[in-house]
């Protein structure tokens, strides 16, 4: 383009060039039979006028060939998320990227609450059983299983607890605290900022407990333990009574 813009700039000059000219010849060139100044001067005008634009033309005629070139490497730019069948230079760092954004994603705008034990069935629910308080409700799932932090908060304890063997207690966001029991692994400790869905323990059999399970009980602010399945359902996670045998 930058060639066809200055052939076009020289061809102006040139026919600029040529207009000056051409009363200056017509003057100095003698008369030929049959013609006049005018004619003489018309004809070397067009004459120049034709040699110049012909000019122009081949300089600038490879320009259209280029196109194609230019489309192609359009429709071979970095496409959307989401698209299948990408080269690998392609789809590496548009992968990268992705999850770059979720990260960012989950850092500034985590999810408010999420279910602690992903496939788990509730074992048990708040409420007497055995003729004494359960103040939680439990999730069975085999030893190992990834617990997730319900909700985003500190961790005020991540150790060994009566009747529970290991626990994780994290106080939460809204003021309510979020006691995970019978813990088997423990991946935070005491003081550690957590989001809500970040692994924090596994499921696990230890304490008095009579089968692989987490136990999970909330805390209010006063420290009064309230029923988890309403609580969770305030935030968007609602639990099916899906209840398999007591824990």
């Amino acid at each position: 383009m930058k060639v066809a813009a200055g052939a076009a700039v020289a061809a102006g000059a040139l026919i600029g060039t040529a207009s000056q000219l051409v009363p200056a010849l017509a003057h100095a060139a003698p008369l030929l039979p049959n013609h006049d100044e005018k004619s003489i001067g018309s004809d070397l005008a067009l004459a120049d006028a034709s040699q110049t634009m012909k000019q122009a033309t081949d300089v600038a005629a490879p320009a259209p060939e280029a196109a194609p070139a230019a489309a192609q490497q359009v429709a071979a730019a970095p496409a959307p998320f989401g698209l299948q069948n990408l080269p690998p230079e392609v789809s590496g760092p548009l992968a990268q990227a992705e999850q770059t954004l979720k990260d960012l994603q989950q850092q500034f705008a985590p999810a408010a609450a999420v279910r602690p034990v992903a496939d788990s069935v509730i074992s048990s629910g708040f409420g007497m059983r055995w003729g004494a308080m359960h103040y939680g409700i439990d999730f069975a799932d085999a030893i190992g299983t990834p617990i997730h932090s319900v909700m985003g908060g500190t961790v005020v304890e991540a150790g060994p607890a009566s009747g529970f063997g290991l626990w994780v207690r994290v106080l939460q966001d809204d003021g309510t605290t979020a006691v995970y029991g019978h813990v088997n692994d423990m991946y935070v400790q005491a003081g550690q900022h957590v989001n809500a869905g970040d692994v924090i323990a596994t499921v696990g059999n230890r304490g008095n407990s009579t089968g692989p399970h987490l136990h999970l009980e909330i805390w209010d602010a006063a420290g009064s333990k309230m029923d988890p399945l309403p609580w969770l359902a305030s935030k968007g996670v609602i639990m099916q009574q899906q209840w398999g045998p007591d824990q």
